[in-house]
C-alpha cells in the first residue's frame, strides 16, 4: 500500500470522525430539551408520590394527589418563566453569567418560598370568587385542580412563545373561570378584576417611566460628565445606599411581612438605616475600584456590577416569598377543603405544599429557564450594568410605590416595563443627538424608513408578543379553565 493511498485513508477517516462529532453534537443539542422533560415528568411524579404519603387513606386523598402532581406543574412553569425578570438584565449587562444567575436564582428563590412565603393564600383570599357560591367541597376542589391546571397550561404557552407573561394573573384568570363555570358571572367580584385589568396598563407604564428616569439622572451625573470617575466617586455610593435601602423596604413588603410584623415607620426606618450603612460601606469600596481606571464608560461599568448582583438575588427572594402562591396556593385551598370539608377565605399552606413550590420553581428555572433570562437581558434591547441597574430599581420603587397607593400591579410586567422603558429612553435620546448634529450640518439626503426601523433600540416584535400575552392572559386562563372544570364535572359525577 503506496503512502498516497494511506495519506487518502486517514483523510476520508478524519471527514467520517467529523462527520461523526457533527451528529453527536446535533443529538445532544436535539435531545436536551427532552432531559428537562423527563427530569420535569419525574418532579411532578415525586411530588404526587411524597403527597400520597403524606396524607395516606385521608378522605379525598385522590384529589390532594393529582392536585400536588399538577401543583408541581404551575412550579416548574413559574420558575420557566417569571424568575427571568428578576436575573435577565444582570444577565444581558453581563454582571453575571447565565450559570450564575441560575445559581443564585434557584438558592434566594428557594430561601424566600420556604422562609417568608406566604402563610396565606392570595389567590383564594383575594376575593374573586364569593365563598358562599362555592359551598360544596367536591366542585370547589374541582374548581381549584382546573384553574390551576389551566394555569400552568397557559404559563407553559407563554414560555414556548418566549413571553414573560403573569403567574399571579394566569392564576386570577383560571380561578375566575372556574368559578364562572361551577356558579355563574355573579359569584366573580368584577371589581378585583377590573383591577386586575388595570394593572395591564399601570404595571409596565410605571415600571418604564422609573427606570427611564432613573436611566436619565444617572447619564445626566455619570456618563455625560467630562470627568466621569470622580462623578462615579461621588454618586455611584449614593445609588448603591438608595437601592439597598428601596430593596430593604421592598423586601419587608413583599416577603418579610410573613416572618414578623412590621409597622410602617418601621419599615421605613430599617430601609434608611441600611440605606445609610450601605453608602457608608460603598464609599471606600468605590474609590478603591476606580482607581487605575480609564476615564470612559467601559469603567463605569465595572462599579455597578456588584449592586447588580445582589439586587438580582434580593428579587428573587422576595420573588420566592410573594409568588410561591401562584404554584401552590389552590393546592393548599384543596387540602384544606378535603380535610375540613369547606371552602375558607384564608388557607394556611402547610410545610410540604411549600416545599413542592419552592423547589418546582428552582427546577423549572434550572431546566427551562434560560431562553427567556435571554430574551429579557438581552433581546429587547441591548442593557449595561447602568441600565440594568436602572431597571432593577425600578421594580422595587414601582412595586413600593403601588403599594402605598393600593394600585394593582404585576411585578413581571413591572420588570419588563422597565426594561422597554430603558430601551425608549435610549431611542429618544439618540433621536435627540442625532438631530442636534443634523442641525449644525448641510442638509443631506433623508433617511430611508427602513433605514430608520433598523435603527430602532427597541425590538418591536417582542413588544408586540408580550404585550398580546399580557392582554389575553386572563381571558385565556379563564376560558381554559372553564373548559376543564365542565369536562371534569361532566366525566367525574
Amino acid at each position: 500500500m503506496t503512502d498516497e493511498t494511506n495519506d487518502y485513508q486517514w483523510k476520508t477517516l478524519d471527514k467520517d470522525l467529523n462527520r461523526i462529532s457533527r451528529v453527536e453534537y446535533a443529538t445532544i443539542y436535539v435531545s436536551r430539551p427532552m432531559v428537562g422533560i423527563g427530569v420535569s415528568l419525574a418532579f411532578v411524579v415525586l411530588a404526587a408520590l411524597g403527597a400520597a404519603l403524606t396524607v395516606g387513606q385521608e378522605p379525598g386523598a385522590l384529589f390532594v394527589i393529582v392536585a400536588a402532581g399538577i401543583g408541581a406543574y404551575m412550579a416548574l412553569n413559574i420558575g420557566a418563566n417569571d424568575v427571568a425578570n428578576n436575573v435577565g438584565p444582570a444577565v444581558g449587562a453581563n454582571a453575571l453569567s447565565m450559570a450564575g444567575a441560575i445559581a443564585i436564582a434557584a438558592v434566594f428563590e428557594s430561601a424566600g418560598a420556604l422562609l417568608a412565603g406566604g402563610d396565606v393564600v392570595a389567590t383564594i383570599s383575594s376575593g374573586i370568587i364569593d365563598p358562599a357560591s362555592v359551598a360544596d367541597a367536591r366542585v370547589f376542589t374541582w374548581a381549584m385542580i382546573a384553574a390551576l391546571l389551566s394555569a400552568a397550561v397557559w404559563v407553559n404557552t407563554a414560555t414556548w412563545i418566549g413571553a414573560p407573561v403573569s403567574t399571579t394573573h394566569s392564576v386570577v384568570g383560571g380561578v375566575m373561570g372556574a368559578g364562572i363555570a361551577a356558579a355563574s358571572f355573579a359569584s366573580v367580584d368584577w371589581h378585583t378584576v377590573g383591577a386586575i385589568a388595570a394593572s395591564w396598563i399601570i404595571s409596565p407604564a410605571l415600571g418604564g417611566i422609573i427606570a427611564a428616569l432613573l436611566l436619565a439622572f444617572v447619564n445626566a451625573r455619570v456618563v455625560n460628565r467630562d470627568d466621569k470617575l470622580a462623578a462615579a466617586r461621588r454618586w455611584v455610593p449614593i445609588l448603591i445606599g438608595l437601592m439597598a435601602g428601596t430593596f430593604a423596604v421592598y423586601l419587608a413588603l413583599k416577603g418579610l411581612k410573613q416572618v414578623v410584623s412590621l409597622t410602617t415607620p418601621m419599615i421605613l426606618g430599617t430601609g434608611l438605616a441600611l440605606g445609610a450603612a450601605a453608602y457608608a460601606v460603598s464609599v471606600p469600596v468605590v474609590r478603591r475600584q476606580s482607581i487605575g481606571l480609564e476615564n470612559r464608560n467601559k469603567s463605569l461599568k465595572k462599579l455597578f456590577g456588584l449592586p447588580l448582583v445582589i439586587s438580582a438575588a434580593l428579587l428573587s427572594f422576595a420573588h420566592g416569598a410573594n409568588d410561591v402562591a401562584n404554584a401552590v396556593g389552590p393546592l393548599a385551598a384543596i387540602v384544606h377543603a378535603q380535610q375540613m370539608g369547606s371552602f375558607s377565605n384564608i388557607v394556611a399552606i402547610p410545610p410540604w405544599v411549600m416545599a413542592i413550590g419552592a423547589f418546582g420553581i428552582s427546577f423549572g428555572l434550572v431546566l427551562f429557564g434560560p431562553r427567556l433570562i435571554r430574551i429579557v437581558g438581552s433581546q429587547i434591547t441591548k442593557l449595561n450594568p447602568m441600565r440594568a441597574y436602572c431597571v432593577a430599581l425600578s421594580a422595587a420603587t414601582t412595586v413600593i410605590a403601588a403599594s402605598w397607593l393600593g394600585l394593582p400591579v404585576s411585578s413581571t410586567h413591572i420588570a419588563v416595563g422597565g426594561v422597554f422603558g430603558v430601551g425608549f429612553y435610549r431611542e429618544w435620546e439618540a433621536e435627540r443627538r442625532a438631530r442636534r448634529v443634523a442641525a449644525n450640518r448641510p442638509p443631506a439626503k433623508a433617511i430611508a424608513r427602513e433605514e430608520r426601523q433598523r435603527r430602532k433600540l427597541v425590538r418591536r416584535s417582542h413588544l408586540l408578543t408580550i404585550v398580546a400575552a399580557w392582554v389575553i392572559t386572563v381571558p385565556a386562563a379563564g376560558f381554559l379553565s372553564a373548559g376543564i372544570f365542565m369536562a371534569l364535572d361532566a366525566f367525574l359525577v
